[in-house]
């Protein structure tokens, strides 16, 4: 404990294990706990180092009241470690000038006070003897012929006290130790997914009703439209081998046509493993060329890594000490009661953890040399923590520009602590968050409690994921959840098919009928748009709203507001114009009607401040949907029709920064 306590600091993870994280080009709020005995006015220093040592200093601001809770936003933009600490010390001319104020207005201790006033005037020449401003103020303070009030109106100057900050009258300094925030690459907490299975983009279906695969050059085709809906990233699953035994027929039923594709997630076969490509799909070279003209359209590829095997994979037979052995000497297939996967073995970790690293290490780095930068991790909650922790820290140490996505849809202990050993990303509980009370308390969470190692990409949809929300809300449903994602998260993802309102669920399942995952499908996107029956514009929207305001691609700065009906969500995002490149402040209000079988009325109520307007003026805003204006105020009557646009996604005209 320094002389000055200085606690909580953050951001930090949970035990400080590991650095707390943030991406270049993320505006992190540094703050901490401090306080003193008596009522000694006190001034709070952020110390920020950069990755290459020069450091900077921050005035932290006082938050709340009686809290004793300091901070100050910093634009962290080069990727790397940054190293902080937090300096508190007793102003001596702010807690002078507090008492003076009181003291001299009262008649009490007039000379003593300013005697005080004299020696701290003295010490602030003394620091800066050129400085007129303060020579000044001391020769008239020292005048003793003049009245008491005459020469305390030095102090009063509000050019001295502006000069005195410059170099504060410190004692008591405290420093407290330093912490580290690790600054990854922008991607790795801010991008649009989009995923989409290759073998079904130029799929064929003949007319026995077996069907020929798409391929890497097939699905090539497709990615100019995905970049043209604003995305950044390209999302495959598996592209490897599928094994052939126990493989999954339609609807994960357990009887395959001898032309059922099987689960690209049922890895391995005699043509390979994970650092092989399905034949269907072609060749190395053909999936270079497909990350190349991905790269060419602005889309990073994203690769699933399913550390999983079917029964066919080579490890079975090289590395039988990799798996679960039963007594009936069977190997253990993979079961997440009530469903079972009698397509895939799981892996044991603890048999021979060296070697399954090296090797897994080893297909890492394969698939890195061939371009790819983004991994998709499926069930990382199923294998040791330990194991990930190694491996992220070794892949990060060799190449720092890769991203690695948790698909964890799962307790929170084990969720939140993925994010902290590595992992930049995070599949999350988004999915069934629908009520306004849900998302309230979930978006806080994200936004503020957990910002410092847990960055959630909010998936709308995912191959297993197909929600009642989406199943019976119609359009509108698939409306509201795309502009939530887009809006509330600089991470958001799309699985094909979204924007074209697939939702009839498998009997008594959260899965699309006919699943994807276990058959060809295929779709005429241009068809269904050209019709009008496509939420692709929508969507294509909602991307460029994002990249046209950069408040949406921050993650810290969501804040939840009031409405009277419990089916209408507010919330705002906010980027002062400090860290803006244009100097203006960027304010974005989120009003969603939730409900979306009918129209909503309410009365929102907002604390204008959050995003940079005074509490009590007036300020335009403009719906970046519909294009309408309207000056709002705190207090506004809002009316949102489901089935003609069930969210205003709001740009403020003048916050603060212009």
């Amino acid at each position: 404990m320094g002389r000055i306590p200085i606690r909580a600091l953050a951001p930090q993870q949970p035990d400080n294990n590991w650095p707390a994280k943030a991406f270049a080009g993320e505006v992190v709020p540094f703050q901490a706990t401090v306080f003193a005995e008596g009522h000694d006015i006190l001034g709070v220093d952020l110390l920020l180092s950069t990755p290459h040592g020069v450091q900077s200093k921050y005035r932290m601001r006082e938050v709340g009241l009686g809290l004793d809770r300091w901070e100050v936003e910093v634009l962290l933009d080069l990727q790397g470690t940054w190293v902080y600490s937090v300096q508190a010390w007793r102003d001596d001319w702010a807690t002078w000038l507090h008492n003076a104020e009181i003291k001299i207005a009262a008649g009490i201790d007039v000379k003593l006070m300013l005697l005080m006033g004299m020696d701290l005037l003295a010490r602030a020449v003394k620091s800066a003897p050129t400085n007129k401003i303060l020579t000044d103020a001391a020769k008239l303070m020292g005048t003793k012929s003049l009245a008491p009030g005459a020469r305390f109106d030095a102090a009063l100057d509000p050019r001295v006290t502006a000069e005195i900050e410059k170099t504060p009258l410190a004692s008591l300094t405290t420093l407290s130790l330093p912490l580290e925030v690790r600054v990854e690459r922008t991607r790795a907490g801010s991008g649009s997914w989009y995923e989409f299975f290759p073998r079904s983009e130029g799929a064929k279906q003949a007319s026995d009703g077996s069907w020929k695969s798409g391929t890497f050059r097939t699905a090539a085709r497709r990615l100019p439209n995905v970049a043209g809906m604003g995305f950044d990233v390209i999302y495959l699953p598996p592209i490897h081998p599928i094994g052939v035994s126990f493989r999954k027929g339609p609807n994960n039923t357990l009887n395959p046509g001898p032309n059922d594709p099987g689960s690209p997630w049922a890895i391995g076969s005699k043509d390979g493993g994970h650092d092989a490509i399905h034949p269907d799909l072609g060749t190395v070279e053909d999936f270079e060329a497909f990350v190349d003209t991905a790269k060419k359209n602005g889309l990073e590829v994203a690769l699933d890594l399913a550390l999983q095997c079917s029964p066919d994979h080579p490890w079975v037979t090289e590395h039988p000490e990799w798996f679960t052995t039963l007594p009936d000497g069977s190997i253990a297939f993979a079961e997440n009661p009530p469903k079972k996967y009698q397509d895939i073995y799981p892996i044991n970790f603890d048999n021979d953890p060296i070697g399954i690293r090296t090797e897994v290490l080893r297909i890492i780095r394969y698939w890195i040399g061939l371009g790819v930068t983004i991994f998709r991790v499926d069930n990382p909650h199923t294998k040791p923590l330990q194991f990930w922790e190694w491996m992220l820290h070794q892949v990060g140490s060799e190449t720092p520009d890769v991203v690695f996505l948790a698909e964890a849809f799962t307790r929170p202990a084990m969720m939140y602590a993925l994010g902290q050993s590595g992992f930049q990303q995070s599949y999350s509980y988004f999915t069934w968050r629908n009520t306004k009370t849900e998302l309230e308390e979930f978006f806080t969470e994200i936004s503020h409690e957990h910002s410092a190692y847990f960055r959630p990409n909010l998936f709308v949809n995912t191959p297993d994921i197909l929600t009642e929300f989406l199943q019976f809300g119609g359009p509108p449903a698939y409306k509201i959840r795309a502009a939530l994602a887009a809006t509330a998260s600089p991470n958001w993802g799309v699985y094909a098919g979204y924007e074209l309102y697939e939702n009839v669920a498998r009997a008594g399942s959260e899965e699309n009928i006919d699943n994807e995952k276990y058959q060809y499908k295929a779709r005429d996107f241009g068809a269904a748009e050209a019709a009008g029956r496509s939420l692709a514009p929508y969507i294509t929207l909602l991307n460029k709203i994002r990249a046209e305001h950069p408040a949406l691609r921050q993650l810290r700065n969501l804040d939840i507001h009031w409405s009277d009906d419990e089916s209408t969500l507010v919330y705002s995002k906010y980027l002062d114009g400090s860290f803006t490149r244009s100097g203006r402040g960027d304010a974005i209000i989120v009003v969603a009607n939730l409900d979306p079988y009918s129209a909503r009325e309410s009365t929102v109520f907002l604390d204008p401040t959050r995003f940079g307007v005074d509490a009590d003026e007036p300020f335009e805003v403009t719906d970046l949907i519909t294009k309408q204006k309207f000056i709002w105020g705190q207090r506004n009557f809002v009316r949102l029709d489901a089935f003609v646009e069930p969210v205003h996604i709001l740009r403020v005209e003048s916050p603060r920064g212009k």
